[in-house]
């Protein structure tokens, strides 16, 4: 693997090396991004390329050190030690983000795939691999780009100054300096509801400042500061002052002081010069605090790399907790890290940056290295070889703007497929309560007997006969299986909005096309997980979502033995159960849950060869991004007087139990409450739906959705075929 590594004769060069292992209890991630900390590796920068005398006069500490080894050791052994360390190299970076792939046996937190940030200097390197211990390792939400968690460390740093300062709603912080730290401490403290004035040399920096919110900002080089903090606080002076500069001289710390109210607060960031008046800071009775790094365990091994947290009860906000905090602010849009972020650049081209820091050519504020991976790129792991053929994958589809409520009722409603299932569950629902154009059946007989039955205007036996009709309408598709995608398609292609019964495809080649079918042309889909919309499911989910922290479910199906004459059991036709059947409880769980699918393992449980060459009997373990977990029992083998259909749900003091979709049982509150139903949501999906059709409400199942849950059922085939866990690209 690559990384940048930098000789203290100035020298930097992008090194070949070898790969580490993860700590004891630790993670090694494959970088995908990381931050360039321009204030800190600037100053190293410079500091590499002086003389011996310059670095004497830069590190009056280190010189101590030297003096007092050759006291130990003689004069020789030291200027050895010296020369020594001289010529070694050093790496860079502290801040960046990647995806997990390596866990040591002693961390129970992470995953092979997560998608972290990593920070330390001991370890976050400007590096293709990082070995990253737990304490300093955090989880991305899902929607934050890697290369904005990549400032996690750095944000934290900003974080733990904004802690110590104790801002309070309307308080008037000054801001001492606009370098990247100081833009980050003038966005949180904007975030945190405090008025900001923003102070630099450099007019460059303005721009930025009033990016990240400050309210006023005063460049100091061409700016009377004293004469701006009077006008601004009515000549009271403000409430604290954040120093974020990094210089030789006291000048600064002086400007603070003087801005200061009475009782004011000062909190050094930066690595600076520190004198303190006595007058004024006697007078004034100045708070002065220092801001220790990312926050309270920084510098001490037995948290950083022993993973000993701190109590919760006693220290609130430990550096990981930092980073958390910062990842669900990046999460919730609060920073526009994109105001400040001036460059992004090939990590194989990054020593071109460093170049432009030492000769002083740069204006950079924020760069952020790319090492290859998409900028929005999901959790994910290596990728692996699939027996299934697929195109390219297509970005994630949005909620599609005709997925929202319609602006007119849709003309007509156009049917394809017109079996038993359609007549009994999903027409009924239909009749009068939208115009019914063309229903389409295989056999005329048929066709003609529906047509009258429900009030259709038209019967015909050719799909093309309704799918060749353009306009603002609607079509539902019940079909048998191979024949839903092309359909899809086709009506997309001609202007109208879908129903489609499950599976939605029977591929993934085929749900990339789907999904290329939508962006050109941007017509509602839904699929019929009719599940979710059984009274029993809406209930248990309005108490779910009452409930905080990951769930558990495990679904339970007896399907009983498939008949080898049956259609089903034609794969090139049904897809086979998993596809056909299974989807719906995969569907299920993410519907409970409301997260993302990120990895499921799966396996057949009776040998799929013989007259029934196909699983039939399959088990799926489940994971979620959110910490929740289904388990899928699907069973060609049972005893008919079990339920056919039976999930249970564990949650934060709760535990439920439907059965059929007939039963709910809730333990709740040391309370046992049943409620019974007579629906498996076909009438409520069709209601709802015809509402959406109407222009009454809003889609209610959205296409992102339903191809979650294809997604995760196509995870399951391959987990199966393969015989291992797969992640949910």
């Amino acid at each position: 693997m690559k990384q940048i590594a930098q000789y203290q004769d100035g020298r930097l060069e992008l090194q070949e090396v070898p790969r580490p292992v993860p700590p004891p209890g630790g993670v090694l991630v494959r970088t995908t991004h990381s931050v360039i900390s321009i204030g800190t590796e600037k100053m190293k920068v410079e500091q590499a390329r002086m003389n011996l005398l310059q670095k004497a006069k830069a590190r009056p500490d280190q010189v101590r050190k030297v003096i007092d080894t050759a006291r130990n050791i003689g004069w020789k052994s030291a200027y050895e030690k010296v020369r020594n360390r001289l010529s070694s190299p050093t790496p860079l970076g502290y801040s960046a983000a990647g995806i997990v792939e390596a866990v040591d046996e002693g961390n129970s937190r992470f995953h092979v795939g997560d998608r972290v940030a990593c920070g330390g200097a001991e370890c976050a390197f400007h590096a293709e691999y990082i070995a990253v211990p737990d304490m300093l390792v955090a989880k991305v939400p899902d929607g934050v780009p890697m290369w904005q968690a990549a400032y996690t460390t750095l944000l934290s740093i900003a974080m733990q100054a904004v802690r110590q300062t104790e801002p309070r709603l309307g308080d008037r912080v000054l801001v001492m300096g606009q370098g990247l730290v100081g833009l980050l401490v003038t966005g949180l403290l904007k975030a945190n509801g405090a008025r900001v004035m923003a102070v630099d040399l450099d007019e460059s920096r303005r721009g930025h400042a009033s990016a990240m919110g400050a309210e006023r900002v005063v460049i100091s080089s061409s700016q009377e500061l004293q004469n701006e903090v009077r006008e601004w606080t009515d000549g009271h002076g403000v409430d604290a002052a954040v120093v974020c500069v990094g210089t030789n001289s006291n000048a600064p710390i002086e400007q603070c002081a003087e801005a200061l109210r009475d009782r004011g607060r000062m909190v050094d960031v930066g690595i600076t010069k520190i004198e303190l008046p006595w007058r004024i800071f006697a007078n004034k009775e100045l708070d002065v605090r220092f801001s220790r790094s990312y926050g309270p365990g920084r510098y001490d091994p037995s948290y950083e790399w022993g993973g000993a947290d701190y109590p919760i009860g006693y220290v609130r906000w430990t550096e990981q907790r930092n980073f958390q905090a910062c990842l669900h602010l990046l999460g919730s849009g609060e920073l526009d890290l994109g105001a400040i972020t001036t460059r992004r650049v090939k990590f194989d081209e990054s020593l071109s940056v460093y170049q432009s820091l030492g000769d002083g050519s740069s204006g950079d504020v924020g760069v952020v290295m790319e090492y290859g991976e998409p900028d929005d790129a999901p959790a994910q792991a290596e990728p692996k070889p699939s027996a299934e053929p697929s195109a390219e994958p297509s970005a994630e589809p949005s909620d599609i703007p005709s997925a929202k409520r319609l602006a007119k009722p849709v003309a007509q409603l156009d049917v394809i497929g017109a079996g038993n299932f359609a007549r009994t569950m999903l027409l009924p629902s239909l009749k009068g309560r939208i115009p019914l154009g063309t229903i389409v059946n295989n056999t005329a007989l048929s066709a003609n007997h529906v047509r009258d039955k429900f009030g259709f205007a038209e019967a015909a036996t050719d799909p093309n006969t309704a799918l060749g009709q353009s306009g603002d309408g609607a079509v539902l598709i019940g079909t048998r299986n191979h024949l839903h995608a092309p359909m899809v398609m086709a009506a997309l292609k001609s202007g109208r909005h879908v129903f489609v019964e499950k599976p939605l495809c029977l591929s993934r080649a085929e749900l990339d096309e789907i999904d290329a079918t939508i962006a050109e042309h941007p017509q509602s889909v839904q699929v019929g997980f009719n599940r979710r919309f059984a009274p029993a499911s809406v209930e248990l989910k309005r108490r779910l979502d009452r409930v905080p922290g990951p769930t558990s479910a495990s679904f339970r199906v007896f399907a009983g033995k498939l008949d080898a004459g049956h259609w089903y059991a034609n794969q090139d036709e049904s897809g086979g159960r998993v596809i056909s059947e299974g989807c719906h409880f995969l569907d299920y769980f993410c519907f409970l849950f409301g997260s993302r699918a990120v990895r499921v393992t799966a396996q057949t449980v009776w040998p799929a060869e013989g007259a029934l060459p196909l699983p039939d009997s399959v088990t799926a373990q489940v994971e979620f991004a959110d910490g929740s977990s289904g388990q899928l029992i699907y069973s060609a083998e049972g005893d008919t007087t079990y339920p056919k259909e039976h999930c249970t749900v564990y949650g934060a003091g709760i535990v439920a139990d439907i059965t059929n979709f007939q039963s709910l049982t809730i333990h709740q509150r040391h309370a046992r409450k049943q409620f019974k139903y007579g629906s498996k949501g076909h009438a409520e999906q069709m209601a709802a739906w015809l509402a959406f059709l109407r222009g009454e409400a809003d889609h209610p199942l959205p296409y992102a959705e339903a191809r979650q849950s294809m997604r995760l059922t196509f995870a399951a085939l391959e987990s199966i075929r393969e015989a291992r866990s797969v992640e949910v690209d």
